[in-house]
């Protein structure tokens, strides 16, 4: 697919070490830094997530005369870019890191520039796209009223998704959908209203003035919250996860935003991707993790957008307690969810081992599973102390366990310990077995009946 993102780019440069002391000079803290890495930013790294999905990705933007340009160049390589000049220095951002946390940021050349001209060659390289991306980072490109034209005019017929800026320009009309966050929307509305209503309100207010199909309001854990004309808003509610950098987070919902409505998604549709995507990458590490190896897909159901491998990755590398338990939760019952809440209290993350439809039926016969494994498992993400779901297809879970290597390995009931093969295996790395307390007059083949005599 040729995905055209047109917009501003910059240069995002990280620093990242260890603070283990303060400065003699002032009470703050000394960072020795052992990393140095740099990215294409802005409009640029919306290009290069599309080109890490496969896609075909075109940069149309405008590049400065500088040694920061010649370092934004490197970072784009691989991409397609067609540039004309920027008559402005480029833009840089750096941010510096201790322990994976950050301290501060600091920006080089971001004072606002004369708006820039627009080549024949960039009016040229919107054709043939599939749809397109307007990254606006304030920086004037944007604005140039010869591409506003030429924008408004594939509107019509080609999505394009406008990601607006506060210091921006206004989205030209027709466009498929606006994504401002809920501080810009806010502040694009004029509106001190907060949260779900305050932004509701700031959508149809937005909708009306920039003539747009929709508008799209991200609000971060809570979700998006898509407008669209003659249509209630609808929000769509974001997975869990746990990230200290949501940078990149816009840039990711607008890319998958445009692939969807590309593939001919309604725009609702197309936002319940794009919020599913957004999650993954803040908790897959976010832009720390862009670019680097992708190794093997875990096979599992990713019913919460995050996948279980990563966070038992995640929290060993925080230095927290990986929990796992498993078992087949056909039929949801108290008694479950009083294992899986004491399981959580053991650790600083809890992942289930789900059989798989075909394991159940293996297990308890033709009739079961009841449930199937698609909502068994999207009932046990919803669970607050749950923080993912693995689904595996032997008739023991010892294979799930391998490659997730729990700290602590936890059952419901009382067991010996010849009588839990798995316990064997998880001392190899130096976890635990553990057990809690079986709720006896809890039971799924009870429920099963009850169920059965009632019709």
């Amino acid at each position: 697919m040729r995905i055209v993102v047109v917009g501003d780019v910059l240069l995002d440069t990280d620093l990242s070490g260890d603070a283990g002391r303060l400065s003699p000079d002032a009470p703050v803290p000394v960072v020795d830094v052992d990393a140095v890495r740099r990215r294409a930013g802005g409009a640029g790294l919306v290009a290069r997530m599309l080109e890490a999905d496969g896609h075909e990705a075109v940069l149309v933007t405008v590049l400065g005369d500088d040694d920061a340009a010649v370092l934004l160049r490197a970072e784009l390589d691989g991409i397609t870019v067609v540039a004309g000049p920027s008559g402005a220095p480029t833009p840089v951002k750096t941010r510096v890191r201790a322990s994976g946390q950050p301290v501060v940021r600091f920006d080089e050349g971001c004072a606002t520039p004369l708006v820039p001209a627009c080549s024949a060659a960039m009016i040229a390289a919107l054709e043939g796209a599939d749809a397109v991306i307007a990254a606006d980072y304030g920086r004037g490109l944007l604005a140039n009223v010869e591409l506003r034209r030429r924008l408004e005019a594939m509107a019509g017929s080609t999505p394009v998704v406008w990601d607006p800026h506060p210091s921006g320009a206004q989205p030209v009309p027709g466009v498929a959908a606006v994504t401002p966050n809920l501080g810009e929307a806010l502040r694009f509305a004029g509106s001190t209203e907060s949260g779900t209503q305050g932004a509701a309100a700031a959508a149809d207010d937005l909708l009306a003035r920039w003539g747009s199909r929709a508008v799209i309001v991200t609000m971060g854990e809570h979700g998006a919250l898509v407008a669209a004309s003659g249509l209630l808003p609808q929000v769509v509610p974001a997975p869990r996860v746990t990230a200290s950098d949501p940078c990149g987070a816009g840039d990711r919902f607008a890319s998958a935003l445009a692939v969807a409505l590309a593939e001919g998604r309604t725009v609702d549709a197309a936002a319940h991707r794009a919020t599913e995507a957004a999650a993954h990458f803040l908790g897959s590490g976010g832009v720390g993790a862009l670019g680097g190896p992708r190794g093997e897909a875990p096979r599992q159901l990713p019913v919460d957008g995050l996948d279980a491998l990563t966070v038992a990755q995640r929290t060993r590398d925080a230095g927290g307690t990986v929990v796992a338990t498993g078992g087949c939760f056909d039929l949801l019952h108290a008694g479950h969810a009083r294992t899986l809440a004491a399981a959580r209290r053991l650790g600083d993350c809890l992942i289930v081992c789900l059989n798989s439809d075909e394991s159940v039926r293996g297990l308890k016969g033709e009739h079961r599973p009841i449930i199937r494994q698609e909502d068994r498992a999207e009932l046990l993400a919803a669970l607050e102390c749950v923080d993912a779901v693995l689904v595996f297809g032997e008739s023991t879970p010892e294979n799930a366990i391998s490659r997730l290597r729990p700290d602590i390995w936890v059952k419901g009931g009382d067991y010996a310990a010849e009588d839990l093969p798995e316990a064997a295996l998880v001392s190899t790395w130096g976890g635990r077995t553990v057990t809690v307390p079986y709720i006896p007059a809890r039971s799924t083949t009870k429920l099963a009946a009850a169920l059965a005599r009632v019709g």
